[in-house]
């Protein structure tokens, strides 16, 4: 089994810059996400939406962010994360004002679908960046900061959005928020280099980023994999499964969680605003411990693959713990569950932006392995809030049966990271030994018969 070997006390902390303005760019991209959910009491009255097509509403951000992301992947890998961060943040700050103007079901429809579209490049730029700027080892807590910016603005969004409600109406806080976006691309333009660029980094730190780089295809590699040939691998299926059954529970709590509070628990506004945000909040800290623990366990010998799989394996199995807030009288217990397993499901997302980094078969293949890995996340953000809301129609707005179609999809995850996900290797890599056990399983492409 190769181990990462201890690193020496590493000089220069500009990496760590780099990976907090990615946290800033994906906690306003989840607040943009989040301000329709939040709005939604205040716009279906006025809109006239149902259940069914609020679902719709909710799940068709997604249609075109699955469909966008592969290529998205591809142009960041192509023109790199700063060019590619920054049209999304400005063109996505422009599309959440227009919701602001909207006059009915159709008009939002077009709006979702434009968002989803240039909301894509988001993530792979991120992850592009965990892969250029970090060594193997501190590529799990990279990824658990800027990955957990969604949890940040899922929490920032509900006091903060229901508090511009009061103000200045529903349609007010779209323009507030794409204002504050539009803000951001300013700061991201003027502050973010790639690491042969970055006018501040030092050749200490450089050396340790390109050092610490070398268990996996590391900055410099061979040249890139076809983008169709990446698909013939088990391990990028093992990514696409166990991340849409992930995602298909972590997006209950982006779309139909602060319905739920106000429809089943009854909450007000203020209780909605204040004690809603807290299982977004405790799942930061929760995402970040992920994180620390994969370079604990890294630096103490264990392989890539047993520190990436055991926060996936163990945080999904509790995350399943959802089901039994359904099954609870008092609001706040149910609150006190769900917010255990969004903590859950957030620890087991600690290692998913590091995937991608961990497998490519060249530095040019990160981005695009993560627009994979993000479309199957996006067609779950898709599934999941329709399937819901056509739940909540079928039995009469009981959230019992989607919070246990919830739970199942938790430990179908745990079993597909367990046992479809196997060593993390660089895929077609012919050198054994790099993986946990020496075997390199992971570098087998997939048989024709096993992806029929």
């Amino acid at each position: 089994m190769t181990q990462v070997p201890p690193p020496a006390p590493p000089p220069g902390r500009v990496r760590w810059s780099m990976i907090w303005l990615s946290f800033g760019a994906i906690t306003i991209n989840y607040l943009d996400r989040a301000n329709l959910s939040i709005a939604l009491p205040s716009m279906q009255e006025e809109l006239d939406l149902s259940k069914t097509v609020t679902g719709l509403l909710l799940g068709a951000f997604f249609w075109t962010y699955a469909a966008f992301l592969p290529g998205a992947g591809y142009l960041v890998d192509r023109f790199g994360a700063r060019r590619m961060m920054a049209f999304a943040l400005i063109a996505w700050s422009v599309s959440t004002m227009l919701v602001g103007a909207a006059t009915g079901f159709i008009v939002l429809l077009m709006l979702r679908l434009l968002l989803g579209a240039v909301e894509s490049p988001a993530y792979p730029s991120s992850s592009q960046i965990v892969g250029r700027w970090f060594p193997v080892r501190e590529r799990g807590m990279a990824a658990s900061i800027f990955d957990s910016g969604g949890r940040a603005g899922t929490a920032i969004a509900l006091p903060v959005t229901t508090a511009v409600i009061a103000w200045l109406g529903w349609r007010g806080s779209f323009v507030a928020a794409g204002m504050l976006g539009l803000a951001f691309s300013v700061l991201w333009l003027k502050f973010y280099r790639d690491v042969d660029e970055h006018p501040r980094l030092g050749e200490a730190e450089r050396a340790y980023i390109r050092d610490g780089a070398t268990a996996t295809a590391g900055q410099d590699g061979p040249p890139a994999m076809p983008w169709l040939q990446l698909l013939r691998y088990r391990t990028v299926w093992g990514m696409v499964l166990g991340f849409f059954c992930l995602s298909f529970v972590l997006y209950f709590f982006i779309t139909w969680f602060p319905s739920y509070l106000v429809d089943e628990r009854g909450f007000d506004l203020l209780k909605l605003g204040f004690l809603g945000m807290l299982p977004a909040l405790l799942a930061i800290p929760a995402q970040w411990f992920g994180g620390w623990l994969q370079k604990w366990l890294l630096v103490r010998g264990r392989s890539v693959t047993y520190a990436r799989k055991f926060p996936l394996v163990t945080g999904l199995v509790l995350s399943s713990v959802i089901v039994l807030a359904g099954y609870v009288e008092n609001a706040y217990a149910a609150l006190a569950l769900l917010a255990l397993s969004q903590c859950a499901l957030c620890f087991a997302a600690s290692s998913l932006w590091a995937l991608p980094a961990d497998v490519a078969p060249s530095p040019a293949n990160v981005g695009s392995i993560a627009g994979i890995q993000g479309l199957a996340s996006n067609l779950a953000g898709f599934v999941s809030p329709l399937v819901v809301g056509a739940l909540l129609d079928t039995f009469d707005g009981s959230y019992l049966v989607p919070l246990a179609v919830a739970g199942g999809m938790s430990l179908v995850g745990a079993l597909v990271y367990g046992f479809v996900l196997r060593s993390l290797v660089p895929l077609g890599s012919d050198r054994p030994g790099r993986g946990e056990g020496g075997k390199g399983a992971a570098a087998e492409p997939v048989k024709p018969e096993a992806t029929a």
